[in-house]
């Protein structure tokens, strides 16, 4: 197989404003470099930036990764403008590419339009963005579907992290082909680790927005121990963490209960090889890589079903719920507390590495790479 030059860009991708924004982008570049020669570059607003224009240029994780900060401003159109340049000014300390592999198709994705229309260049685009799932079409608005349709149907393949959304994209009108490639997971990180004399723990990790419903969770969790339920919770993240922890002190329950900040990928790792089961309450998502890094590390999983999620969650790996609803929540981990644990955390790692290791997603972009590149040669 033939080593090529791939360039990475992306509407969201870590940066010193927002350390872990798009950082499952981050992961799937860091798979495709194991194979191909890979560069990372993106562009992001800053309001308390002096300078209009700032680079930040340096190798990540072994990676060239070039972000460029701009001066941000009230006006939208100025700082799509200001972004554009923004990215101009990469690239053109970039090697040339043989392909840009663009994601998440946001108005910053234009830049990938941009480059095939004035260097020929072609580009795939990888889709994560919940706004494009067909149950939130009815208040995304128009121009943000418009734009995605325009970058889809430019783009030479659509690579959506699941089936639910491939059929969203093709509601909107994007006739591109779609080709399913879900999110990587580090199998070699993430495994199986937990003692089975220790407690029983629940853990959750997300970024902590209000759709993914932390504070439920907690007060779920402190309705069981209140019942005479014997566990311990992890849950924390990216977010403010501040009234959940008041929480579990006004609860008294700092002994079975741990609210955590900020975590790097090996920090989660090591708690959830500590762990027995990952909790998901979300409103809406589309294929998690938080799910996906529980099954290699071995654990149950409780979750609402949304999004593609059932797509990926083998008979027997846990609970999927109905929707939101802390009754529904409530049963489900008093029915895992009440089975304890699972034998089966082995296939359900194997599972894992069969279907989001670094090998498995690296060699299905790179068939795909090599589809495009052969077509547009040709």
């Amino acid at each position: 197989m033939k080593r090529k030059k791939i360039l990475f860009i992306s509407s969201w991708f870590p940066n010193r404003i927002e350390p872990t924004n798009g950082n499952f982008v981050q992961r799937h570049a860091e798979a495709v470099a194991k194979i191909h020669d890979v560069e990372i570059l993106h562009a992001i607003g800053d309001f308390n930036q002096e300078q209009e224009y700032l680079e930040d240029d340096q190798i990540i994780n072994g990676i060239r990764t070039c972000i460029v900060y701009y001066k941000n401003s009230k006006n939208p159109a100025q700082n799509f403008l200001r972004r554009m340049k923004a990215y101009r000014m990469g690239f053109s300390k970039m090697q040339m590419p043989d392909l840009v592999h663009a994601n998440v198709m946001h108005n910053s994705m234009l830049f990938a339009v941009y480059l095939k229309r004035k260097f020929k260049i072609p580009f795939v685009i990888t889709e994560h963005w919940t706004a494009l799932r067909e149950v939130n079409h009815h208040h995304t608005p128009f121009i943000t579907k418009y734009i995605a349709k325009l970058i889809g149907n430019t783009a030479d393949k659509v690579l959506p992290v699941s089936n639910d959304l491939k059929k969203s994209l093709k509601k909107i009108g994007i006739k591109t082909t779609i080709t399913v490639i879900p999110n990587v997971v580090d199998t070699k990180l993430f495994k199986p680790g937990k003692e089975s004399s220790t407690d029983f723990t629940f853990i959750h990790v997300s970024n902590l927005i209000p759709r993914k419903n932390s504070e439920k969770i907690l007060k779920v969790a402190l309705k069981l121990l209140l019942k005479g339920y014997q566990f311990n919770l992890q849950l924390g993240g990216d977010g403010d963490i501040d009234k959940l922890k008041e929480e579990v002190r006004n609860a008294k329950a700092e002994n079975r209960i741990e609210i955590f900040g900020i975590q790097t990928i090996s920090q989660i790792a090591e708690r959830m090889q500590k762990s027995d089961c990952f909790i998901l309450f979300s409103d809406d998502e589309n294929q998690p890589c938080v799910i996906a890094e529980a099954f290699a590390s071995g654990l149950q999983v409780i979750s609402t079903n949304v999004g593609g999620i059932s797509e990926f969650f083998p008979e027997d790996a846990g609970i999927l719920l109905e929707k939101v609803d802390e009754n529904q929540l409530f049963s489900a981990m008093r029915v895992i507390l009440e089975g304890k644990r699972k034998d089966n955390m082995f296939s359900v790692s194997q599972y894992a590495k069969d279907t989001f290791s670094e090998e498995i997603i690296a060699q299905k972009f790179s068939e795909v790479y090599d589809d495009v590149c052969k077509n547009s040669n040709s």
